[in-house]
């Protein structure tokens, strides 16, 4: 459109609808800002969906309760009800809990390890695809051996090779000492 048709028609529409026109009478000012905000408003509703679905299975799965080292956080999971009752008839009931065995005791150690084992048991738990009985896997079983070790260590050193790569695990003879009998357990 020529300079002059332009601002005939500039004339004729009014100032409003001119600043929202450019030289070849399209409207873009208007459409970009409106364009942006339909971008910004879809971001925040996915953004709030996503937190909202996040917050809503943080309080439906107990996700606080998980901070504590209470060995009853255990049995949020109905699954881990045999582990948590025959531990409760062992040895160790009096004296250890479960966080006391199955996490290190590195304030770091810890947490990471509490974090990783969540995602897994959480991803776990809600596809439904973990293997029954419940296993403890490699690197929670190096994590429950350095924890035998970090208490008993002293008196296992000067009898046995216990702490060696190539040692047997300590829950290989002392199977029931931290679950108690194994009955029931599916085992």
């Amino acid at each position: 459109m020529c300079e002059g048709c332009a601002r005939a028609r500039a004339s004729r529409l009014g100032e409003s609808d001119v600043m929202r026109m450019d030289a070849g009478g399209n409207k873009n000012k208007q459409n970009k800002g409106l364009k942006r905000s339909t971008g910004l408003v879809l971001l925040g509703s996915l953004i709030g969906v996503v937190a909202g679905i996040g917050a809503f299975t943080f309080f439906y799965a107990e996700g606080l309760s998980y901070m504590s080292s209470d060995s009853k956080v255990c049995v949020n999971c109905h699954i881990m009800q045999p582990q948590y009752d025959s531990w409760q008839k062992s040895s160790h009931h009096a004296v250890a809990g479960c966080a006391d065995c199955h996490l290190p005791h590195g304030f770091v150690g810890k947490w990471l390890a509490k974090a990783e084992n969540g995602y897994h048991h959480s991803v776990a738990f809600t596809l439904q695809n973990f293997q029954e009985p419940i296993r403890i896997k490699p690197k929670n079983s190096r994590i429950l051996q350095a924890t035998c070790l970090e208490c008993h260590g002293d008196l296992v050193h000067a009898q046995t090779s216990v702490g060696r790569e190539d040692s047997q695990q300590c829950v290989h003879c002392h199977r029931s000492v931290g679950h108690g009998d194994a009955v029931g357990l599916g085992r």
